[in-house]
């Protein structure tokens, strides 16, 4: 087991994890201390505790917004983005029709030629 050392609020903190996932939680630490910085960015004063709490509140608030946005919550919503999502995947199935049919013409000009 892997263990790094992690920079939030000014503070150090040594964390284990899986070897290989170093580089992974070095990047969730720094999404936490861009919060932090957000957090001090409204000029309230706090100490440690009340910094990481309203980070934290931060990150949920932004975790129940995307929850909102890829998981509808009623049947209605669910229905209304599946459509959506099938109108938007045959769009693109169309479109890339169109691009085989002209690479094919093409082709068949370069050949001919």
């Amino acid at each position: 087991m892997a263990q790094i050392t992690v920079r939030l609020n000014g503070y150090s903190y040594t964390i284990g994890c899986q070897d290989g996932e170093e580089r992974y939680l070095q990047d969730l630490a720094r999404q936490v201390e861009r919060r932090i910085e957000r957090v001090r960015g409204l000029g309230t004063q706090g100490g440690e505790a009340w910094t990481l709490v309203m980070a934290s509140l931060l990150m949920a608030d932004e975790l129940h917004d995307l929850a909102k946005e890829i998981l509808p919550s009623t049947t209605s919503e669910r229905v209304q983005r599946a459509d959506r999502l099938i109108a938007e995947n045959e769009a693109r199935e169309q479109k890339l029709n169109l691009l085989a049919e002209r690479a094919e013409g093409i082709a068949a000009e370069l050949e001919s030629a």
